[in-house]
């Protein structure tokens, strides 16, 4: 959801099929950029990522994941310049095949108010209707911080996003 959130704000091209992933390009914050949504599982998603940055000449420090969390509250960002994958499959995935931890991430809590019973259900599942306003907002915010990260760097992105939404004066 964050992708189609940037693919409009980066005024990006019509998507097609590359390396195992569907990637766009456009422009955030006057830099190009590739994004992408990998066509694996989550749990081979990096293997997309390595194929596109050996195809288009990028490094392990030009990637920034955005994934899903388990252990985050709902409605809450965390951007990190980099870290282990804290047993997040998608960003084992990528550190593997990266062979470095050194990418940003942006990772959007998704945590229910009572544990699931079936955890990857949960995760597959749609949100449930009276969360759907919440989940739209956090993913307004993260595209949000990608933009900024991208622009100002990731220091800047982490002071402004990290947390649940702030109000206005807080």
């Amino acid at each position: 959801m964050v992708v189609d959130a940037l693919t409009t704000m980066a005024g990006a091209e019509r998507g097609h099929e590359e390396c195992g992933a569907w990637v766009a390009a456009g422009r955030l914050a006057g830099d190009d950029v590739l994004l992408v949504k990998p066509l694996t599982f989550m749990n081979r998603s990096g293997e997309a990522v390595v194929a596109l940055l050996d195809a288009h000449g990028g490094a392990c420090s030009d990637v920034v994941a955005i994934v899903d969390d388990v252990a985050l509250p709902l409605g809450t960002l965390r951007v990190r310049a980099a870290g282990s994958h804290g047993g997040h499959n998608g960003l084992r995935s990528l550190v593997d095949n990266l062979g470095s931890d050194e990418f940003a991430r942006v990772r959007l809590g998704i945590a229910p108010a009572e544990p699931p019973s079936d955890l990857a259900a949960f995760v597959l599942s749609d949100f449930p209707e009276q969360e759907v306003l919440v989940v739209q907002e956090m993913v307004g915010r993260a595209a949000e911080a990608v933009e900024r990260l991208v622009g100002a760097g990731v220091v800047e992105a982490m002071s402004l996003y990290n947390g649940p939404k702030r109000e206005s004066g807080s």
